[in-house]
């Protein structure tokens, strides 16, 4: 009777595999990564004959690109963050 209740105690000590600053820097990345996106998108023309060279421009090809690269670090980096180690 005594091992259940043992049993019981641990069960309901069960904690989150990430904590509060990990969730923050997830969040972070996310934001990156939409922001990224939606500065992708666009730059298409509604006539299939007209060539419309705002495609290739600094915005969709490098910036864009860029900000969703760095949100994926971000993500990678809010996975192996330890909030319980001490600096």
């Amino acid at each position: 009777m005594a091992n259940k209740n043992n049993n019981v105690n641990s069960e309901s000590k069960q904690e989150f595999i990430f904590q509060k600053k990990n969730y923050i820097f997830m969040f972070i990345g996310l934001a990156f990564i939409t922001i990224g996106f939606i500065l992708m998108s666009g730059g298409g023309s509604n006539d299939p004959n007209v060539y419309n060279p705002e495609i290739y421009n600094f915005r969709r090809i490098r910036l864009a690109p860029t900000l969703v690269l760095i949100g994926l670090g971000i993500e990678v980096y809010a996975i192996l963050l330890n909030p319980k180690k001490k600096n």
